[in-house]
């Protein structure tokens, strides 16, 4: 199972280049960055677009990709190194390949007319077509599309007429072409062009899908008209408002007929069409930059339908006599909004998708790099704060938090190699280019304060601040000088290099020390307190040209090279010599770091697309990491948190990795409460071959010597000050804030980002309410306007001005309502009554419900229905919105208004506190599960202690395996978290027998309070020899081994099983539990009054016999009847708390056993399959899913299912119940994909391996596996320990 673990990933943004980088399909989106295409699939439960996948295959720019018209799983893309793919989404994988394209495949689509036939063309043709399968497959040229005047744009298939196809050009003509009718070659030109050789390339075409001949057409210069494919005219010209407008891509709105949308090429403005008029509907400003490309998704994405808790009868029918109909759109009203969602890319990289008809992004992705990122470094001050720098020219600053981008360089550098932050919270970072020298950006002005020429033109590709001495600055160039200068410019030395010098790193230890690596193989050491230009030391040994040098931060002298021999060796600058070289990579090394913690931990990166995590003491690599799709140059992490990765690529993202698994079991040793000496020690302590990890950084002496000042007893101190310092970004310091508001500490403690995070319910109010204050003096700006309107309004107007008159004021509403003009009834309907106000309001209410607008929002407001409002928002996805108006309304801030009627006391008991309290603690649920499947366990916790709901806090850590930070928490929380903390505790000390740890397994089950039966289980499993046996009997107070085997036999003869069982486990025989217990428990399943907590409890003692007893040829029966119950048992189980994913799996397996072995036990094969059927067919109900419409239970199939919940009952850990989901589990990987030997899909997120080395199933689902059946999945008899 890999150790290093990825917790977080920032996406690429889409490349600028090329024209077709954005498609669509159904529920999924995808745009391409320089190497890689992103997927996006919409989640329907929660009704937004995650990633889903990251496709990497291209060695070279992307420059087209086309989704399958008729099979949403299938699309094609083509690339640089004149290379075709066909994607299979679903599988993630390469379906058929086609390299060497003849010219560069410029643009690419499907065929329409043909099942999997792909055409592409280069910059002049010919028009290629490759079927992919069948018996006609191979490539073939298009007859007549060759030999053109100009080279093509793109071209567009006619989705409705074969063969159908038009070539837009660079000089803004088109080529057409049809079967069975005369080709028309370069015509069309914009009339302004005719005669003329400028060009006006085209830049979007697009057929009408309502008519066979009609063509949207967009040149850069000369804008958009509709012309007639047939006849060869133009039809429509459209004009824009300002002649500076230039379009870059337009679409086809599907739900709307008639409607095209198009994109601005100089800033984002989305502007809204109808071919019946020449100017635009509507205009929406999206962002600064210009659009690249624009495609709109056919279907919008399906709000799920909530079963509403209020009756629908006859919403429309108002209260006067005479029932009126539906209110309508009104014509403008339908104009001037296409529904729909589109995906937006945006010139910088922005990627979004807008929802047009409720004017807001669901989704916007901005900011991401588009090209290979090449050095990625956190801010000295601050943990939180990462700059990246990128080929794209520009460097970019990431809050590792959110994920978001906080600051960006003005750009225009070239290519930007390397960056440095300025020590300290100066603010400022350096940066090296490609061509224009080097820089030092200011990042809170946003603009360059200095600029370094000594290199000329030359490439700089390192560049290092001094963190010793503020005031120098080293950068090292291919025109093989490493020159050290002071930040005014002033140059102190220049070091000449035999050739190009490609790294240098300044000593951590020695202000005036620093090394270089050279083109020359050698790597050399420059000591600046003398005035001499000669190295004092050079290293030589790599057999190619040396990259990058560090320096160990902990080792004294102690310096390491990676180079493009593909090693990483080790130098100790005081014996002159190399002492370990760590092979293993297959490429060029690039990235390298080593841990501020633990001495010996190396990390590099590597042109292999690897991460490999070395132990320098003795040269092994601990782990590889396989995620990046492309080559890795950039490592580092901060010293503050060490424990938490960033890594950059040529594949355009950032990924963070959680490191604490290498550590393990320092983590445990800290919540076990063992002394300083076996967490913190000295380097050379921790560099002995052998030794445990030690902590030796600056951050682990800071927390001793902060804790050593603290009087009383720091437990929770020191609990919180290490957990920030294992734990990931991503919630751990936001779950710590809120713990400690629970524990009564002052407000004025709390940090400044605080109200950032989730807060706790007495707070959320007050913030939100100083925050409303700050915006209450921006203006906001608004665009839009719609058409005028149609007579039959006019009459209807006149109508409601005639009933007002006489006094008839509901008619007046009424009419209003009809005609769309709300405001107007609202604002008299009170001279009505108060009641016809609100039922009035209410309809409002509901109908904008029914349209998603969210000028709902006031209406349930002011008629204090706050139910509706949550479920609205909730059932779009907008949790966060939900829980403020439900915090709002326990506060008492939102009122119901007391009807004036007889008898309206029937309405106002319905709201009280309580139902709010209530309503609160639904949405702050709904809102964590949101969190937790979505792989954030720590949010989801937070979620919850924001309402003081620990015990769900508790157990959302447990299901997404974080147990230290659960237990810390649950420490710190005390008594009300006492039950899930010990439940962590037993699970940690499971993960102390996997990695043979067992005196630390006993100290965590000693802080059990009843702790008896525990360390029975952990010393009946111990492998020890006898008297190491007996020692940990000892340490756990239980009789020695022989005394056991006495205790046992004489137990045995007075009947009691369960203690007979325990005590022949912990003696010299513990094979001898087992006829005992599987006896017991077989005659429980023969009667019909036994239930799961009658005999688990058993089963669960008897699975910690030592698994080399287990494996005698003497147990084999009693091994295959324990197998068989436990998997049986463990189905029940799995059933109990809702692991859906593995209960037919753990069916299955106990069929199969049953089936392959011989054994006594009282099950069928017929019986097992009888109820995994029940339980399919009467669980179903309770899902929600739209697809197939289920068939209800049968009347047998009710009595089985029944039978089972009897045995079953409830489960005592209230929390535990739902599936596990561990950090990271959504984030998609680069790696081999992984089918589960459990249910045959591919596995999403970390990968566990079974004890044959090949079986994979995932880490979710190995964890749910274990925590109900001890044993393998692959019957073999070893216990599983995934945690």
């Amino acid at each position: 199972m890999s150790q290093v673990k990825q917790v977080g990933l920032l996406a690429a943004g889409c490349q600028p280049w090329n024209k077709d980088i954005c498609a669509a399909s159904g529920d999924r989106f995808a745009y391409c960055a320089t190497l890689a295409i992103y997927i996006y699939q919409l989640d329907h439960r929660y009704n937004e677009f995650k990633l889903h996948a990251i496709m990497s295959e291209h060695k070279k720019t992307i420059t087209a990709i086309s989704w399958c018209p008729h099979n949403p799983d299938v699309f094609a893309s083509a690339s640089a190194d004149s290379l075709v793919i066909i994607w299979n989404v679903n599988e993630q994988k390469v379906v058929a390949k086609l390299d060497n394209t003849k010219g560069i495949p410029s643009s690419l689509s499907w065929c329409w007319n043909a099942g999997d036939a792909v055409a592409f063309v280069s910059h002049r043709g010919p028009l290629y077509i490759w079927t992919i399968s069948g018996p006609d497959s191979g490539v073939t040229v298009h007859r007549e599309a060759h030999s053109f005047l100009s080279d093509i744009s793109l071209f567009r298939w006619h989705p409705k007429k074969k063969g159908k196809v038009v070539f837009g050009h660079t000089d803004g003509s088109l080529s057409i072409f049809q079967p069975g009718s005369k080709n028309q070659k370069h015509v069309l030109r914009p009339e302004s062009l005719e005669g003329t050789d400028e060009e006006d390339p085209v830049t979007a075409l697009e057929w009408d899908p309502l008519s066979t001949d009609y063509l949207l057409v967009a040149n850069l210069h000369n804008g958009i008209r509709l012309v007639d494919s047939e006849s060869l005219s133009c039809i429509t010209t459209f004009s824009f408002p300002s002649a500076a407008a230039s379009v870059q891509c337009l679409a086809w709105v599907s739900s709307a007929p008639g409607m095209f949308i198009t994109g601005d090429s100089q800033v984002g403005v989305l502007r809204v069409w109808n071919v019946s008029r020449t100017t635009p509907i509507d205009n929406f400003k999206l962002k600064q930059t210009g659009f690249h490309g624009l495609h709109v998704l056919s279907s919008p994405p399906k709000k799920k339908s909530r079963s509403s808790q209020y009756p629908t009868k006859n919403h429309h029918t108002s209260s006067t006599s005479e029932a009126v109909p539906p209110p309508t759109l009104t014509q403008n009203q339908a104009f001037s909004l296409p529904p729909g969602h589109t995906v937006c890319c945006f010139m910088d990289g922005g990627v979004g998708l807008y929802d047009m008809g409720a004017k807001k992004w669901d989704f916007l992705r901005d900011l991401g790099h588009v090209e290979t990122i090449f050095d990625c470094k956190f801010k000295p001050d601050n943990p939180d704060l990462l700059a990246t720098a990128s080929f794209d020219g520009t460097i970019k600053v990431w809050d590792i938090n959110t994920l978001s981008a906080v600051y960006t360089s003005p750009g225009n550098e070239g290519v930007i190699y390397s960056i440095s932050w300025a020590p300290g919270d100066l603010n400022c970072i350096a940066g090296a280019t490609s061509r224009n020298g080097a820089f030092i950006w200011d990042v809170r002005k946003g603009k360059m304060i200095t600029r370094f020429s000594e290199h000329g033109k030359n490439g700089i590709f390192c560049i290092a601040w001094s963190h010793k001495d503020s005031k120098r600055i080293a950068t090292c160039s291919s025109d093989g000088f490493c020159i050290i200068r002071t930040i005014d410019g002033n140059v102190l030395h220049k070091y000449k290099h035999p050739a190009a010098v490609f790294g240098c790193d300044w000593s951590q230890n020695n202000k005036d020390m620093i090394a270089t690596g050279c083109e020359d193989k050698n790597v050399r050491v420059y000591y600046l307190a003398t005035s001499s230009d000669q190295p004092l030391k050079v290293f030589t040994g790599h057999t190619a040209k040396v990259f990058h040098v560090r320096w160990s931060p902990l080792r004294e002298g102690i310096l390491c090279s990676g180079s493009d021999d593909g090693t990483v060796r080790i130098w100790d600058y005081t014996q002159d010599a190399c002492i370990n070289v760590l092979s293993g990579h297959t490429a060029p090394v690039r990235g390298l770091m080593w841990n501020p913690e633990i001495p010996y931990l190396l990390i590099s990166g590597s042109w292999d697309y690897t991460i490999r995590v070395w132990d320098t003491r003795d040269g092994t690599c601990l782990d590889t990491v396989y995620d990046h799709g492309a080559d890795v140059y950039g490592l580092t992490c901060h010293p503050s948190r060490p424990f938490t990765m960033a890594s950059c690529s040529r594949d355009s993202t950032v990924r963070l990795w959680s490191l604490t698994p290498l550590i393990n079991p320092l983590p445990i040793s800290i919540l076990a409460d063992r002394c300083w000496d076996d967490i913190i020690g000295n380097t050379d302590r921790a560099v002995e071959s052998g030794a445990p990890p030690l902590l030796c950084g600056k951050v682990s002496r800071d927390i001793k010597q902060e804790l050593e000042k603290l009087s009383g007893n720091p437990r929770g101190k020191k609990l919180r000050w290490f957990s920030e310092c294992f734990s990931p970004p991503g919630g751990s310091k936001n779950l710590w804030d809120l713990v400690a508001v629970i524990k009564g500490q002052d407000d004025s403690l709390l940090p400044q980002n605080y109200c950032k995070g989730i807060m706790h319910m007495k707070h959320l109010i007050r913030f939100r309410m100083s925050r409303a204050q700050e915006l209450t003096t921006v203006k906001m700006s608004k665009f839009g306007g719609g058409i005028g309107a149609p007579s039959k309004e006019e009459r209807l107007k006149e109508a409601a001005e005639i009933h007002l008159r006489l006094g008839q004021i509901q008619r007046y509403c009424e009419l209003m309502v009809e005609l769309g003009e709300w405001d107007k009834a609202l604002s008299v309907a009170p001279g009505v009554s108060m009641k016809y106000w609100r039922k009035l309001m209410q309809r409002r209410a509901d109908q904008l419900i029914q349209e998603e607008n969210d000028d709902v929002i006031p209406y349930c407001i002011a008629t204090g229905d706050v139910k509706k409002l949550v479920s609205f928002f909730t059932s779009r996805g907008q949790l966060k919105e939900a829980l403020l108006v439900a915090q709002a309304a326990c506060e008492g801030n939102i009122q119901m208004l007391p009807l004036s009627t007889a008898s309206g006391s029937s309405n106002s008991g319905g709201n009280n506190t309580d139902d709010y309290n209530e309503l609160l603690h639904k949405v702050s649920k709904e809102l964590a599960d949101w969190y937790f499947q979505d792989g954030h366990a720590v949010l989801a916790a937070c979620c919850h202690l924001a309402v003081e709901n620990i015990e769900l806090a508790m157990a959302n850590l447990i299901r997404g395996n974080e147990l230290e930070l659960a237990v810390s928490v649950g420490t710190v929380l005390g008594e009300s978290a006492a039950q899930a903390t010990h439940y962590a505790l037993e699970l940690l000390a499971r993960k102390c027998m996997a990695v043979a740890t067992w005196d630390l397994a006993a100290d965590l089950l000693m802080m059990i309070p009843d702790n008896k039966l525990q360390l029975v289980k952990l010393c009946a499993f111990y492998p020890g020899c006898i008297a190491e046996i007996n020692d940990l009997h000892e340490k756990c107070n239980l009789p020695d081994a022989e005394e056991c085997m006495r205790l046992a036999e004489t137990i045995q003869a007075d009947g009691d099983i369960f203690e007979t069982i325990k005590y022949y486990l912990l003696s010299t025989e513990p094979d001898r539990a087992l006829p005992v217990g599987i006896q017991y428990v077989k005659e429980q399943l023969i009667g019909s009054d036994w239930t799961l907590d009658s005999v688990f409890p058993y089963l669960d003692l008897l699975s910690y016999i030592r698994t080399e007893q287990l494996m005698l040829h003497q147990c084999s029966e009693f091994r295959n009847e324990l197998l068989i119950l436990c998997g049986y048992i463990g189905a029940l189980l799995a059933i109990r708390r809702q692991y859906n994913s593995i209960v037919p799996a753990l069916y299955e397996y106990t069929s199969q056993l049953l089936k392959r072995r011989e054994v006594s036990v009282p099950l069928k094969i017929e019986q097992l399959s009888e109820e995994l059927d029940a339980w399919r067919a009467c669980t179903q109900l309770n899902k929600s899913d739209d697809e197939l419409p289920c068939t209800p239970p049968s009347e047998s199939q009710r009595a089985v299912y029944s039978l089972l919940v009897s045995r079953i009952q409830e489960e005592p850990l209230k929390g535990m119940v739902g599936p596990d989901c561990v950090t990271g589990s959504n984030l998609p990987s680069h790696s081999d994909v992984h089918i589960s030997c459990l249910t045959g899909l591919k596995i999403q997120g970390p990968v566990f391996f079974l004890e044959d080395g090949k079986s994979a199933i995932s880490l979710n689902d190995a964890l749910m596996w274990a925590k109900v059946n001890p044993f393998s999945p692959l019957g073999t008899g070893i216990r599983l320990n995934p945690f």
